[in-house]
């Protein structure tokens, strides 16, 4: 297993549409997603998209702790999931801004609009077809690693440019934190 350098804002691979799994018995694809997995465990994020490793595929990997879940949800974690060829569905029209960060923009971090709900699914590495409903924390995540699939950063998502900054900078300054949700998620960041 090895850590794969993450690419960061401005590389080109970011901006390009990856492409559909199509093999998932390729011998390229376990090891791989093995060394995703241990890229994220060294990032200390919670999500990575093979576009962010140099590799224009359509994969994520993603955990949600189970101090990060929805009220809903409230203690209900999701296990790392390896996802290929993710698709969402949008339940409803609410959504919610919150503060992210990226693994692929870093020490930087901003106050970004999501759909509060979604459905989504995917390809196990089985090749067997998947299913999730998520809200909150979770539905955030997910459509954060999937928007990296479609070339998009969390910036390119972003309204009002007065709440991206530097992450020290944005978690000193509480009128600016409280302006946009009010919270911090809780170590201040949503790496991925």
């Amino acid at each position: 297993m090895s850590i794969l350098k993450i690419a960061r804002m401005g590389h080109p691979v970011l901006h390009q549409t990856a492409t559909p799994v199509t093999d998932y018995k390729d011998p390229e694809l376990s090891p791989l997603i093995e060394d995703m997995i241990q890229t994220l465990r060294d990032s200390g994020g919670i999500g990575l998209a093979a576009p962010q490793v140099h590799v224009p595929k359509r994969i994520v990997i993603f955990f949600i702790p189970e101090d990060r879940s929805a009220k809903e949800d409230a203690g209900i974690g999701v296990d790392l999931t390896v996802m290929l060829n993710p698709e969402i569905q949008y339940v409803g029209s609410e959504t919610n801004v919150d503060w992210e960060a990226c693994l692929s923009v870093p020490g930087l971090m901003g106050a970004v609009e999501r759909y509060s709900h979604i459905k989504y699914s995917w390809v196990d590495i089985r090749g067997v077809k998947q299913e999730r409903e998520a809200m909150g924390f979770h539905a955030r995540a997910v459509q954060h690693e999937c928007d990296h699939l479609d070339g998009k950063l969390c910036p390119m998502r972003m309204d009002d440019f007065e709440a991206f900054g530097f992450s020290d900078e944005i978690n000193g300054n509480a009128e600016l934190v409280n302006k946009y949700r009010g919270s911090l998620p809780n170590d201040g960041t949503l790496e991925s």
